[in-house]
């Protein structure tokens, strides 16, 4: 059974296991050097005082994580979040990915987020499918604006509306401030704790 929790800072050595190889092996983040610990457990830190960052385990090992994140530093940029997922190769196409998002969604929604956000490398087809299927529709396209691996890559950037856009009741809430209690959870073969 995979559990799907609130990653921990105990959690990012595991975390840059599962990070380390698309930094190394592809271009799907555009980073060229794997993070030390250190700098990369100061990253977890800033992200989640803004927004939740979820790990999926089974049987005690990380398969995966994904973590929400403003999208621009601007303040009335600040109803706009970024969704990112990252997952061991055995963890892919068994419904992880989308459960993540679907948590992460509801979990913006509640906070007072009005749109989400997903960039995925144009090459990246599966991912492209994966947003489109899940609502997404590409707002954007940046093309060659990355180099990695010896050549030029673009990016789409994907957005969904988590609401009509409407006068805020003020800024979307701390992560900490927020009871998950009753978010929607797909069915699957895990099970969910926030």
């Amino acid at each position: 059974m995979i559990l799907v929790r609130q990653a921990r800072e105990a959690d990012v050595p595991a975390i840059l296991d599962v990070y380390r190889p698309y930094i190394e092996t592809t271009a799907i983040t555009f980073e060229y050097d794997v993070p030390t610990e250190a700098a990369f457990l100061a990253r977890f830190r800033d992200i989640t005082a803004r927004g939740p960052w979820l790990a999926a385990e089974e049987d005690g090992r990380l398969l995966g994580y994904a973590y929400l994140d403003r999208a621009f530093s601007r303040a009335a940029y600040q109803w706009a979040a970024d969704l990112s997922v990252y997952l061991r190769p055995e963890a892919r196409r068994h419904g992880l990915g989308r459960l993540f998002y679907s948590l992460l969604e509801a979990m913006a929604a509640r906070m007072g987020y009005q749109v989400v956000y997903g960039l995925v490398t144009s090459e990246n087809t599966g991912s492209c499918r994966f947003h489109e299927a899940l609502g997404y529709r590409q707002a954007g396209l940046l093309a060659d604006c990355g180099y990695k691996l010896g050549r030029w890559h673009g990016v789409r950037w994907y957005e969904k509306r988590l609401c009509p856009p409407a006068p805020p009741a003020g800024p979307p809430a701390a992560p900490s401030a927020m009871d998950w209690a009753g978010l929607p959870v797909p069915p699957g073969p895990w099970t969910v704790r926030l």
